[in-house]
Order: C-alpha cells, then sequence, then structure tokens
C-alpha cells in the first residue's frame, strides 16, 4: 500500500503541476482540499482524469462516494485498491 500511496503522490504533483512540493511533503492522512493540501474543484477534476488513466479506475457518480474517496492520499489508495481494473 505504502507504495501506490507514492506514486498517488506523485500523480497528484505531476498532473497539477505542483513543482514546489515533494512526495514526502504530502501526508497520507492529510486533506487534499481545503485547508489540507488546498486543492480546489478544477484541480479534483484534473486529479480524477489523471487517476483514471494512470490506474485504470473510474469514480462513481455518487458525489459523496467521490468525496470520501479524494480526502486523503490514505482514501484514494484504499478506493484504487478496491476500484483498479488493473
Amino acid at each position: 500500500m505504502d507504495e501506490l500511496k507514492l506514486k498517488i503522490k506523485e500523480v497528484i504533483i505531476n498532473s497539477l503541476q505542483l513543482e514546489d512540493i515533494k512526495p514526502e511533503n504530502i501526508s497520507d492522512s492529510e486533506p487534499l482540499f481545503g485547508d489540507g493540501l488546498g486543492l480546489d474543484s478544477i484541480d479534483a477534476l484534473e486529479l480524477g482524469v489523471a487517476l483514471k488513466k494512470e490506474f485504470k479506475v473510474s469514480f462513481s457518480q455518487d458525489s459523496a462516494e467521490n468525496k470520501n474517496a479524494f480526502e486523503s492520499v490514505k482514501s484514494l489508495a484504499e478506493y484504487i485498491s478496491k476500484n483498479s481494473g488493473e
């Protein structure tokens, strides 16, 4: 799971062009939006596309489920490990 979390952090950094942030600067349980990493709704769309492409995972039409999945790197890793097409 640690390898998956690292890969997710790399996808976040690369897809959102966060050049000043390194994977080790992102906590596994830190919120991705708001007071945490500070991502916004546009970032969420870009990140969703990048994660779908990288991990062959699709996200639900259920916004509550998506909100839970995108809460943190840890929650994304759990979602991807359960729903990945790889």
